[in-house]
């Protein structure tokens, strides 16, 4: 008999997708502080507009974390909450001293796409798992994101 979490969800299931989840964290951290850097640090023609959706961007991410964090949590697990984890994990890397929006976009669009990617590795995993809740978490980001990979690509062009 499987032995099943406080949400009725089998335990190895469960740390299975926290591991994920946990690897998705640590790339939205980074993804975080690069969003940071690109709103504090932008030049040009186009600063007013590309402050502004900088700031949106990092609003958005900041959220994600806090809701990937707490589904780890909710599946019994400890969401990594070192900067020094989160680099040791993260596919994405840190970006530094970026002042033009095209550099800025392109970088984005790089992370949405390691950042997809995982999040649909974590929908497969957690659809086997029968575990709903992350499965819509997934679900939720991936639409969101797939609108924005489109929306950024068209900016650039």
């Amino acid at each position: 008999m499987k032995k099943l979490n406080n949400i009725g969800l089998d335990v190895t299931s469960s740390q299975q997708t926290a591991e994920e989840l946990n690897d998705l964290l640590s790339n939205y951290q980074v993804f975080y502080m690069n969003l940071r850097g690109f709103h504090w640090n932008i030049r040009g023609k186009r600063f007013f507009e590309l402050h502004l959706k900088f700031e949106e961007l990092y609003n958005d991410a900041l959220i994600k974390v806090d809701e990937i964090a707490e589904r780890v949590l909710t599946l019994s697990a400890t969401p990594l909450h070192t900067f020094t984890k989160y680099l040791e994990v993260s596919e994405i890397k840190g970006t530094e001293d970026i002042t033009d929006g095209e550099t800025a976009i392109s970088s984005i669009l790089e992370a949405l796409t390691v950042l997809l990617k995982k999040e649909r590795a974590i929908l497969s995993i957690a659809g086997d798992a029968n575990d709903e809740g992350t499965v819509a978490l997934m679900s939720d980001y991936i639409v969101q994101q797939e609108k924005l990979v489109w929306m950024l690509s068209a900016y650039q062009n």
